[in-house]
C-alpha cells in the first residue's frame, strides 16, 4: 500500500469527504485527527491539539499554566498529554513534583512540534485571506523602549488584523525564552553565546558614561580612572547586555568601583542620575534625547571601548514564518541606511 493511501482531515460538524485508495469518496467524522497509514502494519494517529498541548506544557513546565494559555481545562490538557504518550508508549517528560521537565525524547520532539504549529498558523492565515499568523517578539529593554515599539506600531498599521506580542526584558531573559521556543524573534543587545541561536547583526551601538549638568565631572575635559573609581555609579542589573559590557570593560578597569544602585529600567537610571545620585552608563540610543535637551551630559571616556551591536536572534530549529519575515523586513526598513544608533532617525528626537 503506498504512503499516500490515506490522508484525512475531518470535521464533526461539516461532514466533508475524502478519497479512499479505490478512488471512491466517503464522509469523514473527525476534524482534528490526521490519520496516515504507511503500510498494513504501521498506523499512526495524532492530533494538532495534542501537539499544541505538548508544546505549551514544554514551555511552562506545568499543566495548569499550559491549560490556562490554551483556554482549556487542566484535566483536558492533562488527558491530551497522557493520550499522546500512551499512543506511542513513549514518555515525553520527567515528572518532578508538580513540574514536568522534558526528557531526551521530548527535547527532540519540541522543535518539530513548534515547527508544525507555526506552519499550521501560516496555513490558517493563508486560508483566512492572507492574514499573517501570530508572532511573538522579544526585545531587550533598550531596543524595546526605543525601537521595537515603533516597529510593532508600523507592523500593526500595515497588518491590522494580525496578532503580535512584544515581550520586553533583559538579554538573559530574552535568550532563555528563545531557547525555550517561547519567542519567534529576539532583538538583543550584545552577543548571546547559546549554540541553539542564530544571530544576525542589525545596528552598531555604544555605551556612554554620563552625569547631570550640575555634577562635578560635567565640566571636566579629561577624567582619570582614579576619579571615575571615586564616583557613585547607577547601573543596570546583572543579566542585561548593558551590564555585561559595563562589567567586562569598566568594572575590570576600576577594581574599587562603587555601585550605588542597580536598576532594571533605563528611564529610572536616567532620573536617578539627573537628581544627582551618581553617574551612569547606558546606550547612546537611550540618551540621545536627554543630551539634546541638556538634562544629561556625556562624560568622555576614550580609555574605554564600549562599542557593541544590536542583533536579530532566533532559534536555529524554529521555522521562520511569513509574519517573522515581515517583521524583520520592517526592522531593516526602520533603520534605513543608518549603520549605528547614533545616526538613526527617530521620530521622538528632533
Amino acid at each position: 500500500m503506498p504512503i499516500t493511501d490515506w490522508l484525512h482531515y475531518a470535521d464533526h460538524d461539516l461532514d466533508p469527504i475524502c478519497r479512499s485508495p479505490s478512488g471512491s469518496f466517503g464522509p469523514i467524522t473527525d476534524k482534528r485527527i490526521i490519520h496516515l497509514s504507511l503500510s498494513d502494519k504501521i498506523d499512526m494517529r495524532l492530533t494538532l491539539r495534542q501537539i499544541e498541548v505538548f508544546a505549551a506544557i514544554a514551555r511552562t513546565e506545568n499543566v495548569s499554566r499550559a491549560a490556562e494559555t490554551l483556554a482549556m481545562s487542566q484535566s483536558a490538557a492533562s488527558s491530551a498529554l497522557v493520550e499522546l504518550e500512551r499512543q506511542f508508549d513513549c514518555p515525553l517528560f520527567d515528572r518532578i513534583g508538580k513540574s514536568l521537565r522534558l526528557n531526551s525524547t521530548g527535547c527532540g520532539l519540541l522543535p518539530q512540534a513548534e515547527d508544525m504549529l507555526a506552519r499550521a498558523a501560516d496555513i490558517e492565515g493563508y486560508l483566512a485571506g492572507g492574514v499573517l499568523g501570530p508572532l511573538a517578539v522579544g526585545a531587550t529593554l533598550t531596543i524595546g523602549n526605543y525601537l521595537a515599539t515603533l516597529v510593532v506600531a508600523e507592523y500593526l498599521r500595515r497588518h491590522p488584523v494580525s496578532k503580535i506580542q512584544l515581550h520586553v526584558a533583559n538579554t538573559h531573559s530574552i535568550v532563555e525564552q528563545l531557547v525555550r521556543y517561547q519567542l519567534d524573534i529576539g532583538l538583543i543587545e550584545g552577543e548571546a553565546n547559546d549554540p541553539d541561536l542564530l544571530l544576525e547583526p542589525w545596528l552598531d551601538d555604544a555605551l556612554v558614561v554620563f552625569c547631570a549638568p550640575h555634577h562635578a565631572l560635567a565640566a571636566q575635559a579629561e577624567i582619570s580612572l582614579t576619579l571615575l573609581s571615586q564616583q557613585q555609579w547607577i547601573v543596570r542589573e546583572r543579566g542585561s547586555g548593558t551590564r555585561a559590557l559595563f562589567d567586562r570593560v569598566i568594572a575590570q578597569a576600576l577594581p574599587n568601583l562603587r555601585i550605588q544602585l542597580e536598576l532594571e529600567h533605563t528611564e529610572a537610571i536616567k532620573r536617578a542620575v539627573e537628581s544627582g545620585l551618581g553617574i551612569g552608563c547606558l546606550s547612546r540610543l537611550a540618551l540621545r534625547e536627554a543630551f539634546r535637551r541638556g538634562s544629561l551630559v556625556e562624560i568622555k571616556t576614550p580609555q574605554f571601548d564600549l562599542r557593541r551591536r544590536f542583533y536579530f536572534a532566533r532559534h536555529r530549529q524554529r521555522h521562520v514564518s511569513p509574519a517573522a519575515e515581515h517583521f524583520l523586513a520592517l526592522c531593516r526598513e526602520s533603520s534605513g541606511t543608518a549603520q549605528g544608533t547614533d545616526t538613526l532617525e527617530l521620530p521622538f528626537i528632533s
